[in-house]
């Protein structure tokens, strides 16, 4: 059992993380200034033994009285609409968050983990991508607050291994869905089934021939976990490398809810990636992981959360 601080934790993944840290019998701090995250993520665990919930800004100085295992740095706008309209609080919790989470986790001697991305990856021109790929990234464009925000977050960490020995692990996460999505976040799932569930259109972007890699969030956290109590140091991929075309998945969504909605074209946004796949070979291979849960079976249990009310 371990005490483990966890930025970010009301948001979508931080508060999954938060579930499993607790159901293994883990004691959990989890920190979020609310700015995407939301306290009904986390309202069931409130006077769970060993919980507590600490509403703060990352990138402001961080303390955490008491012994700390691990901290798990995954505070972040994260999708585009929200990086889109908080730009530069995106770039600062990429920067001074992770710095300021590193000391937190150097003061404590704690194991340090960052929540990085696909998006280091930016438009790829190596497919599938793996960890050694440098990526291909416009750092002016207007998604290049959360790449670049992230690609700096990730040399931070490992600078702070390199020059004060934090002992630490960097995921490279995949598009992750799953129950506690906001509706309106603008990612292309949540999109999707809130639109057919309400029996609109179906909004495709381009002519939906851009593929993604779709995973689940339990297994998603399940990587994560593993990532965290392994021994390596490094970036590991952890997505699902399935891949589907937008358009594909867009009538996948539409099977799954029985919606008769239409799927209309709007133009593509900048910058937008046209293939991301992610290659888990060394997740197989030091993690012993893979993802279990079909699209399908994710989609139907997505869309029962959605539609819970």
């Amino acid at each position: 059992m371990g005490r483990i601080v966890v930025t970010g934790g009301a948001g979508f993944v931080g508060s999954h993380i938060c579930e499993a840290l607790l159901q293994r019998g883990d004691e959990v701090v989890a920190v979020d200034n609310l700015l995407t995250g939301s306290v009904d993520n986390i309202a069931h665990l409130f006077g769970e033994p060993g919980f507590v919930f600490v509403e703060h800004d990352v990138t402001n100085f961080v303390h955490v009285s008491g012994p700390v295992d691990a901290v798990m740095h995954f505070a972040s706008p994260a999708s585009p609409v929200d990086y889109l309209e908080h730009p530069i609080k995106t770039l600062k919790v990429g920067s001074l968050g992770t710095h300021k989470t590193l000391g937190l986790a150097k003061d404590k001697g704690a194991r340090y983990m960052l929540a990085s991305t696909s998006e280091v990856y930016g438009d790829p021109q190596v497919h599938p991508q793996t960890e050694d790929y440098w990526g291909h990234v416009n750092p002016i464009g207007p998604r290049g607050v959360y790449d670049e925000a992230k690609r700096f977050a990730e040399a931070m960490t490992m600078a702070y291994h390199r020059s004060h020995g934090v002992d630490v692990r960097i995921v490279r996460i995949f598009n992750t869905y799953g129950p506690k999505m906001r509706p309106n976040d603008g990612r292309v799932v949540s999109n999707f089934l809130v639109q057919a569930l309400a029996g609109k259109p179906i909004t495709v972007y381009g002519d939906g021939s851009q593929t993604r890699s779709f995973c689940y969030v339990d297994d998603e956290v399940r990587g994560i976990l593993a990532l965290l109590d392994s021994e390596y140091v490094g970036p590991v991929n952890i997505g699902n490398p399935n891949e589907f075309t937008v358009l594909e998945l867009a009538r996948k969504v539409l099977e799954v809810t029985g919606s008769s909605s239409e799927i209309v074209y709007e133009p593509l946004p900048v910058d937008d990636p046209t293939q991301r796949k992610p290659d888990i070979t060394l997740a197989r291979r030091v993690l012993g992981w893979e993802p279990t849960v079909a699209l399908e079976e994710g989609l139907r249990s997505t869309a029962a959360w959605f539609s819970r009310d």
